[in-house]
């Protein structure tokens, strides 16, 4: 199996990570959520205890609903983008379903927003890559629209050129002057490469990492599980880069250079009262990544989103709860300072709420691309 190339995946090659060959899967990587989670929950509520207000966290970015932790639209946080931030977000509109004709109403919002396909289209109220369709063609879009429940708000977003993507996670106090990157990750799409003799489910499952999760691949393939790949054709198992869609992260950390926390940082302080989160994005090459060029945004993450390298499978447990409750303790200390600044948080029954409500649409959601 190839996987797109990223400088994370060469230097599992070179240097100190020598001795540390990417095991297939790390121990943990897909533990259930309660087994890998309950430590994390029990620090919140350690740390809620301690600052005697278990919502803390959602003081941290104000301005957005919970501060991001669940239940934001995805688009309310794009649209705070002043005019520096805008240029390097990927274009956008925004339409909902439940109108007599839905596909026709999407093709109309593309145009006033002058937008072309491809698109990528996903809800506005989302996470962990639910939802997310890729679509070609004025049939296609007509076709995905209709598989969301009606009133669902969706983005339909152009869909940016580079191949390869990454998950930049940044964290400012109030009182600094500049914001830091706690964390990279490369997200690969695991692809595989027909052999003229072989089924897409024999080579799924001759492949040392996909072999033991196909259940993340094989809904989405369908009936091309039995197909016969001619020789050297590629064939991209997932397009949502999301780790429990199937997506292989790697820790990109050796990449976090001056000029890209300079980058990142002018951006996101044009985002009003934003303090901490993920930005996910997409980028040409690692040269130009690390020069802070060459990249769009897809969408900006609040204080429910996780530094994602902790499922690159060399990190071990130890580390992935390291960092973990270090973010953590990160969002609480900013909580606090923007609290005593004036903010209210959330409250603990209001986060509670958004929760419930958030995983309810996810499970109406279709299975993503």
């Amino acid at each position: 199996m190839n996987h797109a190339p990223t400088a994370a995946s060469s230097r599992a090659k070179t240097g100190g990570d020598a001795a540390r060959q990417p095991a297939p899967l790390s121990m943990f990587e897909f533990w259930p959520g309660w087994a890998i989670y309950t430590p994390v929950v029990l620090y919140w509520i350690l740390l809620g205890l301690w600052h005697r207000d278990f919502s803390l966290p959602t003081a941290a970015n104000p301005r957005i609903l919970t501060g991001g932790l669940c239940g934001e639209s995805k688009t309310s946080i794009l649209d705070m983008a002043g005019e520096t931030a805008r240029r390097w977000i990927a274009p956008y509109v925004s339409v909902t379903t439940g109108s007599a004709d839905d596909g026709a109403a999407a093709l109309a919002a593309l145009d006033r927003g002058g937008l072309a396909l491809p698109v990528v289209v996903k809800p506005d109220i989302g996470c962990n890559g639910a939802g997310v369709k890729l679509v070609t063609t004025p049939d296609e879009l007509v076709a995905a629209v209709a598989l969301y429940p009606p009133d669902t708000p969706l983005v339909m977003q152009r869909l940016i050129p580079f191949e390869h993507e990454a998950g930049v996670f940044y964290i400012r106090h109030p009182d600094e002057d500049r914001g830091r990157i706690s964390s990279l990750t490369y997200k690969e799409a695991p692809v595989i490469v027909g052999d003229g003799r072989s089924t897409v489910r024999q080579l799924i499952d001759a492949d040392a990492r996909t072999r033991l999760v196909p259940h993340l691949y094989l809904p989405r393939l369908g009936d091309r599980v039995h197909e016969v790949l001619p020789a050297g054709m590629p064939l991209r198992l997932v397009f949502a880069g999301n780790h429990s869609k199937g997506s292989i992260f790697r820790n990109g950390a050796d990449d976090i250079t001056p000029a890209l926390v300079e980058q990142i940082d002018r951006i996101m302080q044009d985002i009003p009262d934003f303090h901490f989160g993920r930005i996910d994005l997409k980028f040409e090459s690692i040269a130009a990544l690390r020069l802070g060029r060459g990249f769009e945004i897809i969408e900006i993450n609040g204080v429910g989103s996780e530094a994602t390298h902790i499922w690159d499978s060399r990190t071990t447990l130890r580390e992935a709860y390291a960092a973990q409750f270090t973010h953590y303790r990160e969002t609480f200390r900013i909580g606090a300072k923007k609290k005593k600044a004036g903010w209210r948080t959330s409250g603990a029954f209001t986060m509670l709420h958004y929760w419930r409500q958030q995983r309810r649409l996810l499970a109406s959601y279709p299975l993503n691309d």
